[in-house]
């Protein structure tokens, strides 16, 4: 198993046996006796913070990872920089999805430095692979952080930034899933960028939350995906990975393919307005991407998060203030006594 736990056994074992000393012994020493154990509890968290150098803390009671999509990717993952490989329509995608993550930013910054616009902006992109979207906008000046959770992809990625000190020092890559940096990234981000990502995770709706929880207000979400329809079925699986081989088969798995419609009605409970959904047509003739009014198949997507975020209100507590409020007027109104047995 790739998720490592390690418990302070010693910590443990060390704790029960304070604790199983009867006070009785200690009559002449109670304060000594309680100190104890209030050194031993306090020995005990430090444990548990405890990171090992050698080794990461995984969650694994909740993951959108989807472990069956990481073995996919990971035989691929010395690939990613082969522009006329598997990966080359995702290359080739670079044409439209950042000239639209550009423009969409750069609407929210009054003044931008020529040949390095988007300096000054902190981006995560989510599910980065081997950096092949990272690595133009860290070339825009942002300051970029890449994570993905198959640990060879983030390998490839950190391997061919380093032949740009420039990028080097934009970029930085984690061998991560998103779920795992949310605490530590809270409202962090200028912009957070999940490119043909959200088709591959088994729990969308947390995904989504947490791609808002480490935005700042006012921050960008930038997706791009496939549509939930027959003709991506279609084009997307059957010709696309059992025809024509363009992606390898077993890439995609139409059931987790998305449609915009959903994805606004995951998006606007959370607090993100989508601003711009636009259609993208792949020619696999030519190899490239154009822009169209059709989302059928594949589509961009923009939403912007609230400035300030509204706390939902339990339905309890609703409750509770409708009833209080009913018997407070219980002698103003004759109908309220009706209202209440209700």
């Amino acid at each position: 198993s790739r998720y490592l736990i390690f418990f302070p056994v010693y910590s443990k074992n060390l704790l029960c046996w304070t604790l199983q000393i009867k006070p009785r012994v200690f009559n002449e020493y109670r304060a000594m006796w309680f100190k104890s154990c209030r050194m031993t509890f306090s020995y005990v968290n430090r444990m548990k913070k405890c990171r090992y150098p050698w080794t990461r803390l995984y969650s694994t009671s909740h993951t959108t990872v989807d472990s069956s999509e990481i073995k996919t990717f990971l035989v691929l993952a010395h690939k990613w920089w082969d522009e006329q490989g598997v990966y080359a329509p995702l290359h080739s995608m670079n044409d439209l999805r950042v000239p639209f993550i550009r423009d969409n930013l750069l609407k929210t910054i009054p003044n931008h430095q020529p040949g390095k616009p988007l300096s000054g902006m902190k981006i995560l992109d989510v599910g980065c692979g081997g950096g092949l979207l990272t690595e133009p906008l860290g070339r825009l000046g942002a300051s970029v952080i890449g994570i993905d959770p198959v640990d060879e992809n983030i390998k490839t990625a950190q391997r061919h930034k380093s032949f740009d000190p420039v990028l080097d020092k934009r970029i930085e890559y984690r061998a991560c899933s998103l779920e795992e940096i949310v605490e530590e990234t809270a409202e962090t981000f200028d912009a957070v960028v999940a490119s043909e990502v959200v088709e591959h995770v088994i729990d969308l709706e947390t995904f989504l939350q947490c791609c808002c929880q480490v935005l700042k207000p006012s921050g960008s979400l930038f997706i791009t995906t496939i549509n939930k329809t027959q003709l991506s079925y279609a084009l997307g699986i059957i010709f696309s990975e059992q025809i024509a081989g363009i992606v390898p088969k077993g890439t995609h798995t139409w059931e987790k393919f998305v449609s915009p419609e959903k994805l606004e009605s995951i998006l606007e409970p959370n607090g993100l307005s989508v601003q711009t959904v636009a259609g993208m047509l792949y020619n696999p003739f030519s190899g490239y991407w154009h822009w169209s009014e059709n989302t059928s198949i594949n589509y961009a997507a923009h939403a912007v998060k609230s400035r300030v975020q509204e706390h939902p209100v339990p339905a309890e507590s609703v409750l509770t203030e409708e009833t209080e409020e009913l018997r407070a007027n219980v002698h103003t109104s004759p109908g309220v006594h009706e209202e209440l047995k209700r």
